[in-house]
C-alpha cells in the first residue's frame, strides 16, 4: 500500500518543519480536538492546532506505539508523559488521493491527561494568536 501522506506525517513529527505540515494539509482540512465541542474547519485552524500540539505533546518522550492503516487513513496510538501524567491517545487521520490530510481527530485518556492538555493547548494557542483567539480550546 502506498502511504505518502502517512510517511510525510511521520517526517513532520520528527522534524517539526511547519512548511512541510502546511503543504500536507488539505485547504479544507478538519481538526477534531478531545476538548473542543465543534470540529475546527480549514487549513489555518488545523495548522494552529497541530503545531500547538507538536509543541505541547510532541516532546522528546513522545512516541507512537501502534499503527492501523487502510487505503485512505490511519489510526496511530501514542503516549507521552507530561508533568508526571502519562498520556495515552490516538490520532485518527484521513488522507485524500494526493496524500494530504483531510481530517484529523485526536482522542486522549485519562481525564487528568485531557485536563492537562486542555490547559497547555489553551496557553499555546493564546501565544500563537497574540493573546486573543476565537478558536480557544475551552469552547
Amino acid at each position: 500500500m502506498s502511504r505518502p501522506g502517512l510517511d510525510k506525517w511521520y517526517a513532520y513529527m520528527k522534524s517539526h518543519d511547519t512548511a512541510a505540515l502546511w503543504d500536507l494539509l488539505h485547504p479544507d482540512a478538519v481538526f477534531e480536538s478531545p476538548v473542543v465541542h465543534t470540529p475546527q474547519r480549514g487549513r489555518d485552524i488545523t495548522f494552529k492546532y497541530l503545531t500547538g500540539a507538536a509543541k505541547v505533546l510532541g516532546g522528546p518522550t513522545f512516541k507512537y506505539l501502534g499503527e492501523w492503516t487502510n487505503d485512505t487513513g490511519a489510526v496511530l496510538e501514542f503516549e507521552n508523559e507530561i508533568d508526571g501524567i502519562k498520556i495515552n491517545g490516538v490520532d485518527i487521520i484521513s488522507f485524500d488521493a494526493e496524500g494530504r490530510i483531510t481530517h484529523f481527530k485526536v482522542m486522549v485518556r485519562p481525564l487528568k491527561g485531557i485536563n492537562l492538555l486542555h490547559r497547555l493547548m489553551g496557553d499555546e494557542l493564546m501565544k500563537q494568536t497574540g493573546g486573543a483567539t476565537s478558536q480557544s480550546p475551552s469552547r
